[in-house]
């Protein structure tokens, strides 16, 4: 028989438990009544596709739509994602990589920033759209698919909390709780945080961009623990010059991080100076 002293040790341990098993049991039972649902809407509204073709089977693109995104596949540079004409064997990186490495090991995106993929995109960012951010993470999980089977964490590039006052939302972390779920890895939202506000990075040259972001943001110290040694996914909406990914990689990094990764929906189709 355990001491008395010990008995309320043992009391704290099983309600922990009790209450872990009922959090897990909570969670699955909110997932299958939100597939109720959503399958139940579908019926009574049936999904209409975001660029206003004709109506898909589920949400998303009309055929139409999806004909003009170029998505991209291998063969990419493993470090920045940018597609290759040819396969250059595994591992390879392009010029730019090679002369300058990024702080993130790998990078992927879903496809190219361009006129068919842009206005989708602002519409997450400007218009209201978190509605889009689980479409966005599909297209994550498939483009994303080794980086992920390789992930402790989940973190979404933060915003500064006064522009997350007016958007109301974090377009990256919109994306990233569902890919979260898609690919069963674990979602810290606060990881990092943007300690200073930095202006918009639109227009500015590379070097303009490192400087706008240089020590914007810090790892909280009660998350240190949780990241460290991790390997961590940072999720954003696009890829330009890599400047803000950079600047959230060396705060992580810093932190005790193992290694990041970063996935984005979109990339410029050439390196910007």
């Amino acid at each position: 028989m355990a001491p008395a002293s010990m008995k309320p040790l043992f009391s704290a341990l099983n309600r922990r438990d009790v209450e872990e098993a009922a959090a897990e049991v909570l969670q699955a039972l909110t997932r299958q009544v939100r597939g109720l649902i959503r399958r139940g809407l579908d019926v009574i509204l049936p999904p209409a596709a975001f660029d206003g073709g004709p109506q898909p089977m589920t949400s998303g693109y009309s055929p139409e739509a999806w004909m003009r995104i170029d998505f991209l596949d291998a063969p990419v540079c493993d470090a920045c994602g940018l597609p290759f004409a040819y396969d250059q064997g595994p591992g390879a990186r392009c010029v730019a990589c090679m002369a300058r490495p990024p702080r993130f090991q790998r990078a992927r995106a879903a496809c190219l920033y361009d006129d068919a993929s842009r206005d989708l995109i602002l519409k997450l960012k400007h218009a209201d759209r978190p509605d889009l951010g689980p479409l966005f993470a599909r297209w994550l999980a498939r483009a994303g698919t080794d980086v992920l089977a390789e992930a402790d964490l989940l973190v979404p590039v933060p915003l500064h909390r006064r522009r997350l006052f007016v958007r109301r939302y974090n377009q990256a972390a919109e994306i990233a709780r569902p890919l979260a779920r898609l690919c069963c890895r674990p979602y810290l939202p606060d990881a990092l945080i943007r300690q200073r506000p930095t202006s918009i990075q639109g227009g500015k040259s590379g070097r303009g961009r490192r400087l706008n972001v240089k020590g914007a943001f810090v790892v909280p110290e009660r998350r240190r623990a949780r990241l460290k040694d991790a390997r961590i996914v940072l999720i954003d909406d696009v890829l330009t010059t890599g400047a803000t990914a950079e600047a959230c990689a060396k705060a992580l990094l810093a932190a005790g991080a193992a290694s990041v990764d970063l996935l984005v929906v979109a990339r410029v189709r050439e390196h910007t100076a």
